[in-house]
C-alpha cells in the first residue's frame, strides 16, 4: 500500500520538478506534459492490475472471479462512455465553430452545415450503443 502512495506522489512531483527546474521553454512544456500523459497511464496500468490481482490467484473455491469480471465490463462500459463523450465534444466544437463561419459568410449553408454538427453528435451514440452491448453481456 505504501508502494502506491510513493507512486501517486512520484507522478505528481516530478513534472512539478522537471517544470520549474532550468529555464522555461516550449520544450520545457513538452517535456512535463510527456512525463504527465506517461506517469497517468503507468499509474493506471498499474492500478487495474494491482487492484485485479486477485483473479491470477490459484483459488480452489473461485468464487471471486464472476465479481471480477461484472466489474471489469462496467469499468470498460465506463471507460467507452466517457471517451466517446469526449470525443463528440472535441468533434462538435470544432464543427460548430466552423458552421458558424460558414453561416456568417453565406446564410444558405445553414441546413448542411448542421449536418455536419449532427454527425459529431454520432459518436457519443456509438459509444453508449456499444456500453449497453458489454452491460447487456454481463
Amino acid at each position: 500500500m505504501i508502494l502506491i502512495f510513493v507512486l501517486f506522489f512520484a507522478v505528481v512531483m516530478l513534472p512539478i520538478i522537471v517544470f520549474y527546474l532550468g529555464e522555461q521553454k516550449k520544450e520545457r512544456f513538452k517535456a512535463t506534459l510527456v512525463i504527465n500523459i506517461v506517469g497517468f497511464f503507468g499509474v493506471l496500468i498499474f492500478s487495474t492490475l494491482f487492484m485485479f490481482s486477485n483473479i491470477a490467484v490459484a483459488n480452489p473455491m473461485m468464487e471471486n472471479i464472476g465479481n471480477d469480471v461484472r466489474g471489469m465490463a462496467f469499468l470498460s462500459a465506463a471507460i467507452v462512455t466517457g471517451l466517446c463523450t469526449i470525443g463528440t465534444g472535441i468533434a462538435t466544437g470544432q464543427a460548430a465553430q466552423a458552421a458558424l463561419a460558414a453561416i456568417s459568410e453565406n446564410e444558405n449553408l445553414m441546413g448542411k452545415s448542421l449536418i455536419f454538427v449532427a454527425l459529431a453528435e454520432g459518436i457519443a451514440i456509438y459509444g453508449l450503443l456499444i456500453a449497453f452491448t458489454i452491460l447487456g453481456r454481463v
